[in-house]
């Protein structure tokens, strides 16, 4: 896995949620086309949704004392946004203005939410 400390796990997490949280609010247009249709309601809502629950998130993470909810609500979050990980891989794949590069890194960033679940889990402390 990796020899970082929960401390530091808990922390990089904490800044990685903090500033995707930040461009959820700030810049809701590059996220809304990957909320899955299957979702109810507006999909500017599910966008600024998710960009709150990653702040609160990383706050949690942040803080010593709420670490281990922090930990487990990360966890949880890398599960819930998955699917829209997957929305944003089907769209680079079907367009022909997406380059190779850039298909073959939105494929290689799925399994890589394996490895965020398990960090938030060992940031738990």
């Amino acid at each position: 896995m990796t020899s970082a400390s929960p401390r530091t796990l808990a922390a990089a997490l904490a800044a990685v949620l903090a500033a995707s949280g930040t461009l959820h609010l700030v810049r809701p247009q590059t996220f809304d086309p990957i909320v899955p249709r299957a979702l109810p309601g507006e999909r500017r809502t599910w966008t600024l949704v998710s960009g709150y629950a990653e702040l609160a998130t990383a706050a949690a993470l942040a803080a010593k004392p709420s670490r281990r909810i922090g930990g487990s609500l990360a966890a949880l979050l890398f599960v819930a946004v998955f699917p829209a990980n997957i929305v944003m891989a089907r769209q680079y794949l079907r367009s022909s203005k997406t380059t190779r590069t850039a298909k073959a890194i939105v494929l290689a960033r799925l399994p890589l939410q394996v490895p965020l679940v398990l960090f938030a889990l060992r940031a738990r402390g």
